[in-house]
């Protein structure tokens, strides 16, 4: 690693949505940005792969230009069914949102970062942050420096470990591609609840062009470890998904713990599920990630600028979000706990919603951040 610039306006730890966004964002405006990833891309994660369509106009500008055939391959979804309590209740999705496989997202999202001049590492581990600024981060590749550090790392990584030791109620994500005999493919959201937890399936397109089947699961570990037990926990999901035959072997995530997010943790930004985890069948995880990288960015550009102090842009990005990004974590936690209530209890709303679509679309979009349109970053010269 001789060569190497040690010394950064800012470091971003995690290269997933929420982490390439806060970089992409430093980086058009102005600042030198270092972005930290343990892993390597493509690969595949657990996520439901629904990109709502609140942040697809964000997501087009961080792509740049020489990206954008991600969102011209991307398949609409137009309409979200919930098969529960025996009940089919469907949600009209309007305007569309996107269905883009995490495969293709997470790579085209570092390309573009390295082209808008972020310094990228991956396969590289990093340490907990030292200091209050200028901080200090030990990496598998050596020191590096900066004025802030955004945290995206994840749920559980060593920046995390609270949520570890966390007693609250753990969950276990497991998601697959599969082959479909199906003639055609539905632009539609099937989301199956069931005792333990629920599977969402939705069409996805693979990297050869072929149209696949994405099947996401969250459940409690004593629902089943493996995703062809959870296929077999919902009567219509275990029929429909007879015929079916995996593209990948499956991928699982644990543990999963539901609590209130924390967007600045001390004197760092924390980002997508590194401050808070949403529940998937709302659909807005990834739109939750890009958005909180956008807007801790541009709250830290003007301490990066001198123009503020840290303590300033921290609060400036903490108001930001619970303002604007908190109420979905608020109303998908309404919507759990619904969810959680004896089928007696449950029978009477689902029926009002299943014979009134503009009750149903109501309490789905209470679920959508209501952000204003996101502001990309006005350069500096650093």
């Amino acid at each position: 690693m001789e060569g190497v610039n040690r010394d950064y306006d800012l470091i971003v730890i995690g290269g997933g949505p929420g982490g390439t966004s806060a970089a992409i964002t430093a980086a058009r405006g102005g600042a030198r940005v270092l972005l930290l990833e343990r892993g390597r891309f493509p690969r595949h994660k657990v996520c439901g792969e629904f990109v709502s369509h609140e942040s697809l106009h964000l997501l087009k500008w961080l792509l740049g230009d020489s990206r954008q055939a991600l969102l011209k391959k991307s398949l609409s979804l137009t309409e979200s069914q919930l098969f529960l309590d025996g009940r089919k209740i469907r949600v009209p999705i309007s305007p569309a949102a996107a269905s883009v496989a995490r495969y293709d997202l997470d790579q085209a999202l570092w390309c573009a970062a390295t082209n808008a001049g972020v310094t990228t590492l991956p396969e590289t581990t990093a340490q907990p942050p030292q200091g209050d600024g200028p901080f200090v981060v030990a990496t598998s590749a050596g020191d590096f420096r900066a004025r802030a550090v955004v945290n995206a790392s994840g749920r559980w990584s060593n920046l995390k470990l609270a949520d570890r030791l966390s007693s609250k109620a753990r969950w276990l994500g497991l998601k697959a591609h599969f082959h479909s005999v199906e003639s055609s493919f539905d632009p539609f959201v099937d989301l199956y609840f069931f005792d333990g937890g629920y599977c969402g399936v939705q069409p996805v397109r693979a990297p050869d062009g072929t149209i696949l089947l994405n099947a996401c699961a969250l459940v409690r570990p004593d629902s089943g470890d493996t995703l062809a037990e959870v296929l077999r926990r919902h009567p219509a999901l275990a029929d429909r998904s007879r015929s079916w035959t995996p593209a990948f072997l499956s991928v699982s995530t644990f543990p999963v713990v539901h609590r209130d997010p924390v967007p600045v943790s001390g004197t760092i930004c924390n980002v997508g599920d590194a401050a808070g985890f949403v529940d998937p069948f709302v659909g807005d995880g990834i739109s939750l990630a890009l958005r909180g990288g956008n807007l801790a960015a541009r709250n830290l550009l003007p301490f990066l600028s001198n123009q503020a102090t840290l303590k300033q842009s921290l609060e400036a990005y903490s108001d930001a979000y619970r303002r604007t990004l908190r109420p979905v974590y608020r109303n998908s936690s309404l919507l759990r706990r619904f969810l959680g209530f004896p089928r007696s209890v449950r029978r009477a709303t689902l029926s009002v919603c299943e014979n009134s679509p503009t009750l149903a679309r109501f309490l789905v979009e209470s679920t959508r951040s209501k952000t204003a349109e996101f502001e990309p970053a006005v350069a500096w010269e650093g």
